[in-house]
């Protein structure tokens, strides 16, 4: 007879623990064990975020479904969906299957070299994840998780845009190919994606990433600049905020003004409201022209 009330460890479906005689469904509940989607729970111990709950979801995929889209790219090296974001699941088209609440089915056919594995978690492949993304989400969430996955050389640009190129009446592929003619693994972190995407949509395309140097001297390097203009914008992240960074930020901008540069500084709190963002880089722009 199993011993009752044994420390569940990693993901598992609470029915099969009940059966196996490990949990009762009332310490189920009781030891505070987290629910990721329905009847799948997880140590509690574990981080819980997006590719927590996509795990969770692997446990209820129909024969032939995967894990795809945003939520396949964590595997990818690509920013996480956010935790309340849906679990996407491609799901061939044949199988009738519509999952809990809090994922979302997405249905097209998917070939044996659309699927792999990882963690155990049957997941779309690193260029059918690219497309998906792509053609599934709003196209600077899209642009962000593809810098990241060409960043970390888990796909090439070069195939990305092959398939954009050779995915004549594809679903998606319109929106495909607009996200891709704007990928650039320049980009080191997300807020950084979304601002050179609609910075490059209102026509102000900068250059990401440049360095700086003033008589042959290397000054520093910004997140996006128009050199001609010496005008540079930086995205201050949560770490700019350490207490070592701060000085080391301050000693930087103040080079980076003596070499005759003018620096924007945008945080988070700032891209709640984009347009604002993209008019106060404009404004500056402007100026700078004049």
């Amino acid at each position: 007879m199993p011993r009752r009330d044994t420390h569940l460890t990693g993901v598992f479906l609470g029915s099969h623990a009940i059966a196996a005689g490990h949990l009762t469904r009332e310490r189920l509940r009781a030891l505070s064990y987290r629910r990721l989607v329905r009847g799948v729970y997880a140590d509690p111990a574990l981080t819980y975020d997006h590719q927590l709950r996509a795990r969770g979801a692997a446990l209820l995929l129909p024969e032939g479904a995967a894990i795809g889209g945003h939520s396949a790219a964590a595997w990818y090296c690509a920013p996480f969906a956010r935790v309340t974001d849906p679990v996407t699941v491609v799901c061939p088209s044949d199988v009738r299957w519509r999952g809990p609440n809090g994922v979302r089915v997405h249905r097209a056919p998917l070939t044996p070299g659309d699927v792999t594995t990882h963690d155990d978690v049957p997941v779309t492949s690193a260029l059918r994840t690219a497309w998906d993304v792509a053609a599934l989400e709003p196209l600077a969430t899209a642009v962000a998780a593809l810098d990241g996955m060409v960043r970390a050389e888990e796909l090439s640009l070069a195939g990305l845009a092959a398939a954009a190129a050779d995915g004549v009446g594809r679903w998606g592929v319109t929106r495909v190919r607009r996200a891709v003619a704007l990928v650039d693994p320049r980009a080191e972190s997300p807020p950084e994606s979304w601002v050179r995407v609609a910075l490059v949509l209102a026509g102000l395309s900068p250059v990401p990433q440049y360095e700086v140097y003033d008589r042959g001297l290397f000054v520093g390097r910004v997140d996006f600049a128009w050199p001609e203009l010496r005008l540079a914008v930086e995205y201050d992240g949560a770490y700019h905020f350490d207490d070592d960074q701060v000085p080391e930020d301050a000693e930087r901008l103040a080079a980076l003004a003596a070499a005759g540069w003018r620096v924007i500084r945008i945080v988070a709190a700032d891209l709640r409201d984009m347009a604002a963002v993209v008019q106060r880089i404009r404004d500056a722009v402007l100026t700078a022209t004049r």
